[in-house]
């Protein structure tokens, strides 16, 4: 086995998230001996060439909740201090329309 295959394990789950000019991968994947972790991926496409440039992290599980209290904590720091404004992208053919926040649904983040 090459590195290659070392570092691309079996994926269990996928969730893909389009916002607006970046998208992001939640991706739940197994280790040899069938440990979960999670990597999140940020994907945005260059204007200039269009070639698309990536970001990842690893999260496991041990890390879990360490991490979720941090990014509420900060999430919760920035709607404190400055106007958060959530835009909801359709897609359609090709095209993304930006809708503000709560115009035709009921979600809401929380951790």
């Amino acid at each position: 086995m090459g590195d290659f295959d070392n570092r691309e394990r079996e994926e269990v789950f996928s969730k893909k998230v389009r916002a607006g000019k970046r998208t992001y991968f939640f991706d739940v994947k197994a280790t040899r001996s069938n440990d979960y972790y999670v990597t999140i991926t940020e994907s945005k496409k260059r204007l200039e060439d269009g070639v698309f440039i990536k970001h990842k992290i690893f999260l496991y599980k041990e890390d879990f909740e360490k991490f979720a209290e941090g990014l509420k904590e900060t999430v919760e720091y920035i709607k404190a201090n400055q106007e958060v404004v959530e835009k909801r992208y359709e897609y359609s053919e090709g095209t993304e329309v930006a809708k503000p926040a709560g115009a035709d649904d009921d979600f809401s983040f929380e951790i």
